[in-house]
């Protein structure tokens, strides 16, 4: 089965989503806790657990959704100075780079990879890119779909070497609510002066 991963899929999503804390990825905390803040894209925030680590730990947040829903219920769970912004990642551009920008699990309305590249583009010269993702296995079933599956080598690939120095590049399993989540984690550091 295909998913269009659309607006309209993820307002239904998130509309129908529990209302309750959620802890950010470990992942975050591993690889960004050595990093000094500064200014930090979430792409793809949902209800925030990532944005609200960031911003508690002085980053200065900007969360991007393109569901009201998520959004809706990230802005009311939060008083950290994050800046919430309702817009598509698939045509959204931002004004400014930054020092970190970060996106785990986002599934956009664009092959994976291409998005894992235009939200590179996004990251300042010295800075960070954190992508967590579902690591694609055969036979790995229904949950997640092939198409919001990646491996290390694949987004690794789309990170041109004169352009990117890559810190961090491989896969986990950790166990979730009962079952195992087998995930894909890449940090690379875009090359140029240090912020």
């Amino acid at each position: 089965m295909t998913h269009d991963f659309g607006k309209t899929y993820w307002e239904q999503h998130w509309d129908q989503a529990a209302v309750h804390d959620v802890a950010a990825n470990p992942y975050l905390a591993r690889e960004t806790g050595h990093l000094r803040p500064g200014t930090a894209l979430d792409a793809g925030c949902g209800r925030g657990a990532e944005a609200r680590w960031l911003a508690a730990h002085g980053w200065r947040v900007t969360a991007v959704d393109i569901s009201a829903a998520a959004l809706a219920k990230a802005a009311g769970r939060t008083a950290e100075q994050i800046t919430w912004i309702e817009a598509d990642l698939t045509e959204w551009t931002p004004t400014e780079r930054f020092d970190l920008v970060t996106t785990s699990y986002a599934h956009p309305a664009m092959p994976q990879l291409a998005f894992y590249r235009r939200i590179a583009d996004w990251v300042a010269p010295g800075g960070t890119l954190l992508i967590v993702g579902h690591l694609h296995e055969a036979g790995h079933g229904h949950h997640p779909p092939p198409e919001a599956t990646v491996t290390a080598e694949g987004i690794t690939a789309g990170l041109d070497a004169a352009t990117w120095e890559i810190d961090t590049a491989g896969q986990h399993t950790r166990p979730v609510g009962g079952r195992s989540l087998h995930d894909v984690v890449v940090r690379a550091t875009r090359r140029g002066v240090p912020r």
